[in-house]
């Protein structure tokens, strides 16, 4: 391998690292956003007297949302072999 392939590998992967850390960044923002605004939302309910838990539609709707933003930060990238793979599938179409 020459130096100019490793140099730029090393660069491709350094785009990735940081790509990935921002992801985790911005998906514990989100969590820490959620567990503050829904415990705001069980408080306000338990503090008007209980009754029927309305807090849960916003916990269940958000909470896909954060499903679904976990997914894409925790998800693994698709592997070379895969990659490969699809852009036969894109060049024999």
């Amino acid at each position: 391998m020459a130096v100019t392939e490793r140099i730029e590998e090393d660069a491709d992967l350094r785009k990735q690292a940081v790509v990935r850390i921002q992801k985790k960044r911005e998906f514990g923002a989100h969590l820490i956003s959620y567990v503050m605004v829904n415990a705001l939302l069980i408080v306000i309910w338990a503090i008007a007297g209980g009754g029927f838990f309305w807090p849960v539609f916003p916990l269940m709707g958000w909470g896909i949302g954060m499903v679904f933003h976990a997914w894409d930060t925790y998800s693994r990238p698709p592997s070379d072999d895969r990659i490969r793979r699809e852009m036969e599938r894109l060049r024999s179409s």
